[in-house]
C-alpha cells in the first residue's frame, strides 16, 4: 500500500492513515481494519477511532510497545479484505422544512429546483457514515449527489437544534447535539443519535448507511414525544 503511513500520536497512541484522500473504497477498509483488531483482541489494545482516511488506535505502552502494536497491525493488513464487515442500514425520518429544515427553500431556488424536487433527491440517496465525530454522536455521511453540493456559510449560526440535517460541501450530516453550525439545513429527525441514557450512546458508527424518510409535522412530534421517553423510534436493518 503506497498510501500507507503509521504515524505516533504521543506515546500511547498511533494512526493508521490508509490514503490521502475521501474514499468510500479507502473508507471501507478502515471499517475493515477496525473490525479486524477487535476480532484479533490483541492485549493492551485498548481502543481504536475510525476517520474518513485513517484509524487512531490507543494502547497501554505498560503492556504492548507502539513498535509492536505497528507489526500487528501491518500483519493484519496484509489479510484484510474490505466489506467483509458490513455496516448496519438505518431509515431515517426526517420533517423536511421547519425551525430544523431552515434553508430548505432558500437552497433549492440556489440550485434551481423546487423544495419538493431537493427532498427527493436527498431522499432518494443511501448515504455512507464515513465517521463520528465533531460532537457526540455527530455523523459525517458521504454520498450526496453532486448537484446537492454547496458551500458552508461564511458565518456560521450561533445555535442549530439536535436532529438537524444538513449539507456542507460534498457532505452530508446529522446533528447530535444542539450548538454552533455553518452547515445548510434541510430538516430535523426525531431521531436521538446520542443519549447517554442508552447503550450504547451513540446510535451511528461508522460504515452504516442511511437513508432519510420524509414525514409529516404531526408524525414528527409523535416521534419526537416517544424519543424524549426513551423510546425506541427504528430499527437498524441489515445492510443490503
Amino acid at each position: 500500500m503506497e498510501d500507507l503511513r503509521i504515524l505516533p500520536c504521543g506515546d500511547q497512541a498511533l494512526t493508521v492513515q490508509l490514503s490521502d484522500r475521501i474514499d468510500e473504497a479507502v473508507n471501507a477498509r478502515v471499517i475493515a481494519l477496525a473490525a479486524a483488531l477487535d476480532r484479533a483482541a490483541i492485549p493492551g489494545i485498548l481502543e481504536h477511532v475510525p476517520t474518513y482516511r485513517s484509524l487512531l488506535v490507543r494502547y497501554d505502552p505498560l503492556t504492548i510497545r507502539g513498535h509492536q502494536v505497528e507489526q500487528r497491525i501491518r500483519a493484519l493488513l496484509a489479510g484484510l479484505t474490505a466489506g467483509q464487515d458490513r455496516g448496519r442500514h438505518w431509515r431515517v425520518p426526517v420533517h423536511y422544512g421547519g425551525e430544523a429544515g431552515m434553508d430548505l427553500a432558500e437552497l433549492a431556488a440556489e440550485k434551481g429546483m423546487t423544495p419538493q424536487a431537493l427532498i427527493d433527491l436527498h431522499s432518494g440517496v443511501r448515504f455512507r457514515v464515513f465517521m463520528i465525530g465533531f460532537a457526540p454522536g455527530f455523523a459525517y455521511l458521504g454520498g450526496l449527489p453532486k448537484v446537492l453540493h454547496t458551500p458552508r456559510l461564511k458565518v456560521p449560526r450561533q445555535r442549530i437544534p439536535a436532529g438537524a440535517v444538513g449539507i456542507g460541501g460534498q457532505q452530508g450530516s446529522i446533528s447530535s447535539v444542539a450548538g454552533p453550525s455553518g452547515w445548510r439545513f434541510l430538516g430535523g429527525t426525531p431521531v436521538r443519535l446520542f443519549d447517554p441514557a442508552r447503550d450504547p450512546a451513540f446510535l451511528l458508527t461508522a460504515g452504516d448507511t442511511v437513508q432519510f424518510a420524509p414525514i409529516g409535522a404531526d408524525e414528527y412530534a409523535d416521534m419526537a414525544a416517544r424519543a424524549a421517553k426513551g423510546q425506541t423510534v427504528i430499527a437498524p436493518q441489515e445492510a443490503p
